[in-house]
This record gives structure tokens, C-alpha cells and sequence, in this order.
């Protein structure tokens, strides 16, 4: 069965807010083992597979509480953490979101994207954190560039890599969100930018192009980022000449989306973007006998949902293509948004358009306060009687290895579940795992098939139960 693209008939299913019933984390419990006897994985692709494997699992630890009033009780594991992992971005996201508010002025927003071609994949990909900042530099040294020369002042500018598209194919490309105006060389005024009109795109993708290639070749005679070696068949150029030739025969892309209606559209528009990965864990829809099927937006087709499958090793080589660099940040301000004097700056924009200089300070919220405000579900309360507190008990990590894909199974609930104690389940077969007996059943009453095989059992949040 090769890989293949066709319509997706179930596109609604793509907005349902149930948890999905396949994860990327299951592609990788499943198929991540033979991926790693089979491929060379640097260390850095290695640590977000092991993340992404254990997020949410035993392997992190957690906690377990009780309800003293009427004998309740649930699991909760840790997270990874990791910035490349779909369960673990959406409170940092919300945080990242709160602290941005602060920094929005009352002026109109534009949105550019400024794209490299395709033909610097395999380099981009052999030299990632030397040519991802090259492309940083070169898209904010062009904006700053036009805003001195067409609205004669610093502009503000925050930046964001995306590195894939939507079937997980490389594509290098940076999001950039600029305040309509800027502030001038001394200080003394705010410059008011045409609201529907920023900056010319095809002059502006003729600088990026020229800044980009001259500090490539800059690069390149220091020998900072040799070429790849392979055959042509593969679009890797025999030299760097036939390389600069194909870029400069090429017209770079920088696409201006229409303005932002107002400040308050910028943010929820920005969101999408911030600390987005990959493939988000709704859009897998099956994963089976060595294949993955996913659901994709075609952009070439009014971005109509469409569904792709994909080997399973394929599938995971596409997924750590755009594992960035340990420490790389893809979240960069420029101009007068600059870290060195953003506080100043800022202050300065506010009072000359007549703005309170200093905006209301924010109370940072805990996970807690975050999920009552958005959800209105209290963590701290039993959810069955509205007990309060809750006893709350540790739970150490679980040293034991995963259980090999031969010995996974899934439980077909697609809610978060546990499997229940021995007294909650009669009719299950007991295993004993290392914190008592339990049965083959979950929390929330979803069957499960027998479980073969003897020796205590690793079980998870995602719903996974398998003999070790």
C-alpha cells in the first residue's frame, strides 16, 4: 500500500473536542523501536521520541488523588515538557498569549510570511541552527531596512519559524506580525503607516533573496556549511555555484495576508502559529499494521481536507524533521520590540499615542486557575460530589521499560482513563502491577481485551495496557 492522498469524507470529525483516539505518541510506541534499529537518530531526535513516548505515562510520575467523601479516585502523570510535543504547548501557549497583550499598541497589524525555496532543504536541514538564524537575520534586517527608508522610523516585529507544511514535508519559513507604523530615529513621534498598505512584497522579497545568498556565500567561503553530499536525483546541487544559480533564478516568496482588524484580532490569530507543532494529535486518524493515516489541509485546492497515509517509518522521519536544535529559539522580536529595550520602547510608543505608558500588571496563573477560567472545571474538587480537598498522593516515576508493540493494547474509550482496582471490577482479570492488583478494565467503564502473558503491567493515561 504506498503512500497516497484522498479526500477526507469525516472532515467534521477534525473540530470534535473529545480526546483523539490516536497520538503521536502512539506511532512511536508502536514503530519507534524498529525506527531506531533501522536509522542513524541523532541524540536530539532520540530525546523527543523518549519525550513524547513517556508524556502523561507512569515513566514521568504524577500523582494520585482521593475523595474522602465518597471513595473516588484518579490519576494524574506529568508532562514532558518537550516544545515539540502535541500534549504539552497549550498552557504554555495561553501564558505565552497573556504576556503578549501587554505589548499591543491601539494600531492596525499586518502579517507577512517570508519563505526560502525548496532547493535549500537538504542544506537547511544538514546545517539547521547556522541557516535558521541566517534566515531570522535576513527577514528582519530586510523589515527594518524598508521601515527606515518607507516610513522613515524603527518598526516592531515579532518573528515565528514553521518548518514543515501540512503533510510534514520540510518547509523553511518564518511568520512575521508588524505594528502598522513606526517609531522615529530620536524618539519624538510615532509614524502612522497606511492601514492598508505596509510595505512592497516584491521588493521586498528581492532584498530578502540578496541578503539571504550573500550571507550563504559568506558562509560557504568560510566552510560553516559545507554541502550535503548525495546524487543530484535528490536536488542536492554539485557545488555551490550551481546552487546560487538556482536561487537567483527563482523568485522568492514573501505573501502579505490582509491587516488585522484591530489589536484584539491579533493575538487569537497569532496563537495558531506560536508554539505549534508538526501534527497536532486530531488530525491522526488511524494507525495500523505499519501505516499511518492522517488528515491534511490542501492549501492548492482552497485548502480542502484531504487524508494522507504513510509508512509507519516514513510517517516518523517526516515527524523529527523539524526537531529544531537544543536551545534554538523560534520566537524572536525585532526593531523596537528588541529584548535589550523593549520596556522603554514601548513606554515611549504608548505616551505618544496617548496611552497609559505602563500597562496593568498581570498575576501569573497556575494550571489550576487556567483550566477553571477556560473549561470551568475545578481540579480541586471530587467531580463526582464536589468534595473538597482532595487527598493527595505522590506517585514516583516508573522505571520500567515500555512494553514491546507485540504486547499493546487499546482500550477503545477515547476519554483519559485508568484502569480500575479489583474491587471496581469484577468480571476483569486481575494482573498485579507494582502498586497492587488490578484489573484489565478503566475508570470510565471501557472493555478491554484479555490480557495475555504474565508479569506486572505498565499502565498509562493515553489508555494502553500491556504484559510485560
Amino acid at each position: 500500500m504506498p503512500p497516497h492522498a484522498t479526500d477526507c469524507p469525516g472532515a467534521a470529525a477534525l473540530h470534535q473536542r473529545s480526546a483523539p483516539p490516536w497520538a503521536v505518541a502512539d506511532i512511536f510506541r508502536l514503530y519507534g523501536e524498529t525506527y531506531r534499529r533501522t536509522h542513524p537518530i541523532p541524540p536530539s531526535h532520540q530525546q523527543v521520541m523518549h519525550d513524547i513516548e513517556a508524556c502523561r505515562t507512569a515513566q514521568l510520575g504524577g500523582h494520585a488523588e482521593h475523595c474522602p467523601t465518597c471513595g473516588c479516585e484518579r490519576y494524574a502523570y506529568h508532562s514532558c515538557r518537550n516544545r515539540h510535543c502535541p500534549k504539552c504547548q497549550t498552557f504554555t501557549k495561553a501564558q505565552w498569549i497573556e504576556d503578549r497583550k501587554a505589548e499591543l499598541l491601539p494600531v492596525p497589524y499586518f502579517h507577512l510570511v517570508f519563505t526560502v525555496p525548496h532547493d535549500l532543504n537538504a542544506l537547511i536541514l544538514a546545517h539547521k541552527r547556522p541557516l535558521l538564524t541566517l534566515l531570522f537575520n535576513a527577514a528582519s534586517q530586510t523589515l527594518v531596512q524598508f521601515g527606515q527608508r518607507n516610513l522613515g522610523g524603527q518598526i516592531g516585529c515579532t518573528m515565528v519559524l514553521h518548518t514543515w507544511d501540512q503533510t510534514l514535508g520540510a518547509h523553511f519559513h518564518v511568520h512575521c506580525i508588524i505594528a502598522a507604523g513606526a517609531l522615529s530615529a530620536n524618539g519624538a513621534r510615532w509614524i502612522e503607516a497606511d492601514p492598508r498598505f505596509l510595505l512592497p512584497v516584491r521588493a521586498l522579497s528581492t532584498v530578502f533573496r540578496g541578503k539571504f545568498c550573500a550571507a550563504l556565500a559568506q558562509a560557504d567561503a568560510t566552510g560553516a556549511v559545507p554541502l550535503p553530499e548525495g546524487p543530484p536525483a535528490l536536488g542536492i546541487p554539485e557545488g555551490f555555484a550551481q546552487l546560487r544559480a538556482q536561487l537567483y533564478a527563482k523568485a522568492w516568496v514573501v505573501y502579505a495576508k490582509a491587516p488585522f482588524a484591530g489589536p484584539a484580532h491579533v493575538l487569537d490569530y497569532v496563537g495558531r502559529y506560536t508554539h505549534r507543532v508538526a501534527i497536532a494529535n486530531d488530525r491522526i486518524l488511524d494507525v495500523r499494521d505499519g501505516w499511518v493515516r492522517f488528515a491534511y489541509r490542501n492549501r492548492r485546492q482552497g485548502h480542502r481536507v484531504q487524508t494522507m497515509t504513510l509508512d509507519a517509518d516514513e510517517c516518523i522521519r517526516r515527524f523529527l524533521l523539524p526537531v529544531l536544535p537544543r536551545g534554538f529559539m523560534r520566537l524572536r522580536h525585532y526593531g523596537f520590540l528588541a529584548n535589550r529595550h523593549k520596556a522603554r520602547t514601548l513606554r515611549r510608543c504608548r505616551e505618544l499615542l496617548g496611552q497609559p505608558t505602563d500597562p496593568p500588571q498581570r498575576s501569573p496563573q497556575s494550571v489550576v486557575q487556567w483550566m477553571q477560567a477556560v473549561t470551568g472545571i475545578d481540579l480541586t474538587q471530587c467531580p463526582h460530589w464536589g468534595a473538597r480537598p482532595l487527598v493527595r498522593l505522590p506517585l514516583p516515576p516508573w522505571r520500567h521499560p515500555l512494553p514491546a508493540a507485540g504486547r499493546l493494547w487499546r482500550c477503545r474509550s477515547t476519554t483519559h482513563h485508568e484502569p480500575a482496582r479489583s474491587s471496581q471490577a469484577a468480571s476483569a482479570d486481575t494482573i498485579t502491577g507494582p502498586r497492587g492488583s488490578l484489573r484489565g478494565v478503566c475508570l470510565q467503564g471501557a472493555e478491554t481485551p484479555h490480557l495475555g502473558g504474565t508479569g506486572p503491567a505498565y499502565l498509562c493515561l493515553s489508555g494502553y495496557i500491556g504484559g510485560l
